[in-house]
């Protein structure tokens, strides 16, 4: 790898991660002056040499994701003015990706409008990780690779030595996701049929599927106020399930999640480390963390040297 050609700056969504990928790489993380004036605007001066230099930007788009999004985007719009070479946008968590697709009339298609203003702002490549829908990948008019968290988290789930286990989808839409888990752990599949009244809100009806006597281990990509995970898991209690675990790429965790899930019939949550946990929820005794900066690192690595990443997609 060409160390010089390469700069790994980070915005201020997750710090610890941008230097997490810049420690797998051996490189230093490069130098940005991020403030705010007194109404909130975002300036940001870039303090280093970037001409011609195959720049990446670590910045997930999480609360507040307009924030973080015009965050990265004001600095991918300064990388461009100072002629960085090709800028690629790290995007651990994508936010507004639940806006995929017009659920009732008269509503946005919220993930594609990130995907254009992405392009405007000049990012020439996107990273991410788990998507919400893969189709989202479509919304770009530029090269997106979309990894999964899944060989991070599939590790930790086999050091918990779970025997007679099954995989939980928590919805339809999951299933892929979760097969994916039952494949690799040799072990059943379940599907939860839920549906959603409002945002945020989801109402447990048929659990499709042998959970009896079984350890049930929910596979999402993503939890927010953990109201429907902690349903889920009730219902599967109900149903004659041992214990329930869930496992997530992305920890949104808005509100009182923390405490909900602390409170709640879950054994335990995993979650990588693509958004930045309160110190409230890396405290929580149910909560594990993995970090995904190997996995992101290594496909900067390859990006950089023009190797294909491929292998990563598993």
């Amino acid at each position: 790898m060409t160390i010089e050609k390469m700069r790994i700056f980070s915005g201020t969504a997750n710090l610890e991660l941008g230097r997490r990928i810049a420690e797998y790489l051996s490189v230093p993380m490069a130098n940005a002056t991020v403030r705010r004036f007194a109404d909130g605007e975002i300036f940001i001066q870039i303090d280093e040499n970037v001409r011609g230099r195959d720049v990446f930007v670590v910045q997930p788009t999480s609360n507040p994701a307009n924030d973080h999004l015009m965050e990265l985007l004001i600095m991918v719009d300064a990388l461009h003015r100072a002629s960085a070479g090709r800028i690629t946008a790290v995007i651990p968590y994508y936010g507004y990706a639940r806006q995929d697709r017009k659920e009732a009339g008269r509503t946005p298609i919220t993930a594609k409008l990130v995907a254009d203003l992405l392009h405007a702002s000049g990012v020439k490549r996107v990273l991410t990780l788990d998507l919400h829908a893969g189709q989202i990948q479509g919304f770009f008019n530029m090269p997106v690779d979309n990894l999964y968290a899944t060989p991070v988290l599939l590790a930790a789930v086999r050091k918990w030595g779970i025997e007679d286990a099954v995989v939980i989808s928590p919805d339809i839409g999951g299933v892929v996701r979760a097969r994916s888990y039952a494949k690799r752990l040799h072990v059943d599949l379940a599907i939860i049929d839920k549906r959603r009244p409002a945002p945020n809100v989801a109402e447990v009806h048929h659990i499709i599927g042998e959970v009896e006597n079984k350890h049930c281990i929910i596979v999402d990509d993503m939890v927010d106020t953990a109201g429907t995970m902690i349903k889920a898991a009730e219902a599967l209690l109900a149903h004659g399930a041992l214990s329930v675990s869930a496992v997530c790429s992305h920890g949104v965790l808005s509100g009182v999640a923390v405490q909900r899930i602390q409170s709640s019939v879950l054994a335990r949550l995993l979650v990588t480390d693509t958004i930045q946990l309160s110190p409230e929820a890396l405290s929580c005794p149910k909560i594990e963390v993995r970090s995904v900066a190997p996995l992101l690192g290594e496909a900067i690595r390859r990006i950089c040297d023009e190797e294909s990443v491929s292998s990563l997609f598993v």
